[in-house]
């Protein structure tokens, strides 16, 4: 037990429950990566994966669908399903396994992928990217240590329910691992 709470064991990482509000889980490192991969994927997600140079002059084209399904569509409809679920269900969700990792992953690429297997719906594919990207930027600014799927929808409920990240999970289990070395 630590001086502010009691600890548990969260996605394969010791964390505090009752960490005094505006404590950042995650380090430089982690922010880092949430803000350049963040940066890059709402981009992509806008610009809907096109930027044409012809003749030396840079031609863009903004996806406003993309970018509407990205940043309010897609949270909201997070928001709605766990909000419904806390209803039902007020527990903490704790999906961090493999089996709940690799459906995260598979719904992610089916996703992104949706301009290579259905091209009239291309824009959802790009808004996954919008979505995903604008997440992790949200998840940066908070210190948010969890899945950027569900950092806008736990921020707005004041919960901590996760979902398996393959990618951000590592990097912060790694750095926290050297940040605690370094403590010791």
């Amino acid at each position: 037990m630590s001086p502010t709470g009691p600890d548990v064991q969260l996605a394969g990482r010791k964390t505090n429950r009752l960490q005094p509000p505006g404590r950042r889980q995650i380090g430089f490192i982690g922010t880092a990566v949430r803000v350049v991969l963040g940066s890059l994927l709402l981009l992509f997600g806008v610009l809907g994966g096109q930027v044409i140079v012809i003749h030396g002059q840079v031609r863009v084209h903004f996806e406003l669908l993309a970018f509407i399904l990205g940043v309010i569509a897609f949270p909201g409809l997070l928001l709605g399903l766990q909000w419904l679920r806390v209803r039902y269900a007020p527990a903490e969700l704790q999906a961090t396994g493999p089996v709940a990792t690799l459906l995260n992953i598979l719904i992610f690429f089916a996703l992104v992928s949706t301009p290579l297997y259905a091209p009239p719906l291309a824009f959802l594919g790009y808004a996954a990217f919008v979505f995903y990207g604008a997440s992790m930027l949200v998840a940066a600014l908070r210190g948010y240590s969890g899945c950027e799927v569900l950092a806008v929808s736990n921020w707005i409920l004041g919960r901590d329910d996760q979902v398996g990240c393959l990618f951000l999970g590592p990097i912060d289990s790694a750095e926290r691992r050297v940040r605690e070395g370094q403590l010791r």
